[in-house]
């Protein structure tokens, strides 16, 4: 009488396998390992990803690690990796996906700062801004144009932020537990050398930075003279000098690129 050979389905068999696998990698307290690996050779693994994951958030967020002790910090790295369903293979995004898990999953715990979120986004901005694709080489803009009579062209690099909590002067031995009166509002970019830079800003240079954003065709007097009116300034001679002054300082930086016609 033949016989049939035993029919294993293999692709499904290593599937189950790298499904157990990763689970125990991720979570090991609650999964249990292949029960055909060795454990010592699974403890390298576990300590291999994990570690790698932990040293690239410390390094990432620098100031947010010198804010958890060893053990608090582990654990939050832990629960980032037990936790969380990355979006992407690439490395560098990891950041992002830590954000992600931030803004989306894990919500206020016992030990972490009000302002985690907001530092964290404060710090990731920086490597973000970094990688940014757009060459500055490539908008159309008259660098000699007249900021005043022109429209003036805000870079794709420059990117306006605004954070309750001053989260430029967070350290240790700064933590705020609540938000101050005011936010605090920060121009971050990149120049022409490639070189991220961080400026503070008060109310009326991130009103004007903001209208730089949304201008449809405005002339920089003009803008200047809706930000007077917006203000209620009593003598807009004043905020239109002071705001030219801006403007040719915003283009020296590569934060205006020029102008095109109006």
């Amino acid at each position: 009488m033949p016989t049939h050979p035993k029919t294993v389905n293999r692709p499904e068999t290593l599937h189950s396998l790298q499904t157990r696998f990763a689970a125990h990698i991720r979570d090991p307290e609650n999964h249990a390992a292949p029960a055909d690996v060795e454990d010592r050779r699974m403890e390298i693994y576990r300590q291999l990803f994990f570690n790698n994951i932990n040293e690239f958030l410390a390094s990432n967020f620098p100031v947010l690690r010198q804010l958890y002790d060893d053990g608090a910090w582990q654990q939050l790295a832990r629960d980032f990796y037990t936790e969380h369903r990355c979006q992407t293979p690439l490395f560098p995004e990891l950041p992002k996906e830590f954000l992600r898990y931030l803004q989306d999953q894990r919500q206020d715990r016992p030990g972490d700062p009000a302002f985690l979120l907001e530092l964290a986004h404060y710090e990731w901005v920086e490597l973000a801004l970094s990688m940014d694709e757009h060459e500055l080489d490539d908008i159309e803009a008259n660098s000699k144009g007249d900021l005043m009579a022109e429209v003036p062209v805000l870079s794709p690099l420059a990117w306006l932020l605004s954070y309750r909590y001053p989260v430029h002067r967070i350290r240790p031995g700064f933590e705020p537990e609540s938000p101050p009166d005011q936010a605090t509002h920060i121009l971050v970019y990149r120049n022409r050398s490639d070189q991220v830079k961080f400026m503070l800003l008060n109310d009326v240079s991130y009103l004007l930075v903001n209208l730089l954003q949304e201008n449809q065709g405005l002339t920089g007097l003009e803008l200047l003279s809706e930000i007077a009116g917006k203000i209620n300034h009593p003598d807009p001679s004043v905020v239109i000098d002071n705001g030219k002054t801006l403007l040719q300082d915003l283009c020296s930086k590569d934060i205006l690129l020029g102008t095109r016609p109006a």
